[in-house]
């Protein structure tokens, strides 16, 4: 069984990801690659598109939002992820599961009585068109007097696949959260992924993985009972004794490959759907990056690894190094970093960098 280095894992991933060298491919093309994007806040996806399109313009991602081409709903973890229609339709009903253990818990039913019939009014209501959460939970609480609007709004988000319509997450228009139903929405109907191709999509954009790394991602659980049967896939050893999973054709390059310093936003994947995140997070720095409320900031990476903080503040971009820098390191850091603060700035606002301790 082959050897994998910490720093040829750390390559694999990069290159997968392509935080290498930035791609030429469309938007869309690129949603899909990576399976999605999490997309907790509105924003964020398009400074992780950016980071690793050539390219890249907000008007790209807004026309996908627009156009229907790509949605955003509850999927991996629980947690909102912005993927294409296609994948919106194929892949939700493989976290069915995860979602509703998250969401419709023993209290939850105990409150709502029936989740089945919480969906089905909320299915009833949503044909009349979007609805924000407030709305839909005041009129299914017209309809289950007795139970809080929250309650019955959460278990309509999980049972059912509601995705966010625009303008919500597009980019200079905002809005607030509206629901419609996936298959009304986008004009299809949903039809579930095969465990082991979303296994090997997996794989393609972060791979080598262990088992318990895709379970990470995806919420799913007992997926060593498919990896099993997936003879194709290649089998490796981790520096740590760490089983890894691979596709025999994906990108394993040069571990003497040179990383460029890279700005990863807010809850980017990439730091988030491993089970051992040491790969790309040095394990001394992971209370710096998990914080405790939740929030995951956004990150920079210093020869392929997170190094620090960052944070913009209209066109301004702070850099919060966990560490001090080379001089070479701080140039690199720079110059990306006044690239991003000027995708980021609004018209009338001078794009600039500054260098900060995490203590700010």
């Amino acid at each position: 069984m082959a050897l994998l280095t910490d720093r040829a894992l750390n390559r694999a991933t990069l290159a997968r990801q392509h935080l290498l060298r930035r791609s030429d491919m469309p938007a869309l093309r690129m949603i899909e690659h990576l399976v999605g994007l999490q997309a907790q806040a509105p924003y964020p996806p398009y400074t992780g598109l950016w980071t690793r399109l050539a390219g890249f313009r907000h008007q790209e991602l807004a026309d996908l939002l627009t156009d229907r081409s790509v949605t955003r709903l509850l999927l991996y973890r629980g947690t909102v992820h912005l993927v294409s229609a296609a994948d919106c339709l194929a892949l939700r009903p493989v976290v069915q599961p995860v979602i509703e253990r998250m969401y419709v818990t023993a209290r939850a039913v105990r409150e709502v009585g029936d989740p089945a019939l919480v969906a089905q009014h909320a299915l009833e209501l949503l044909e009349k068109g979007p609805m924000t959460p407030k709305e839909l939970g005041e009129a299914l609480a017209e309809r289950m007097p007795g139970v809080a609007p929250r309650r019955l709004a959460d278990v309509s988000r999980a049972r059912l696949a509601l995705v966010q319509v625009p303008p919500r997450a597009v980019w200079g228009a905002g809005g607030a959260t509206r629901y419609a139903t996936a298959e009304s929405w986008l004009g299809a109907p949903a039809e579930a992924a095969a465990l082991p191709a979303v296994i090997r999509r997996y794989l393609a954009a972060f791979g080598p993985a262990t088992v318990a790394d895709v379970q990470a991602w995806c919420g799913l659980t007992r997926l060593r009972e498919v990896t099993d049967t997936m003879s194709d896939l290649v089998r490796m050893r981790g520096t740590g004794g760490a089983d890894l999973l691979d596709l025999p054709d994906a990108p394993r390059p040069d571990p003497g490959l040179p990383a460029p310093a890279r700005f990863l936003p807010d809850f980017d994947n990439v730091v988030l759907s491993y089970a051992d995140r040491s790969r790309i997070v040095p394990e001394l720095l992971r209370k710096n990056l998990f914080l405790r409320n939740g929030i995951v900031p956004g990150s920079i990476l210093v020869d392929g690894m997170v190094a620090g903080l960052w944070r913009a503040d209209g066109g301004l971009v702070t850099i919060s190094p966990f560490r001090p820098l080379a001089a070479q390191e701080i140039a690199e850091l720079d110059t990306e970093g006044r690239k991003l603060a000027g995708f980021l700035a609004a018209a009338g606002e001078t794009p600039d960098v500054r260098f900060a301790t995490p203590a700010d």
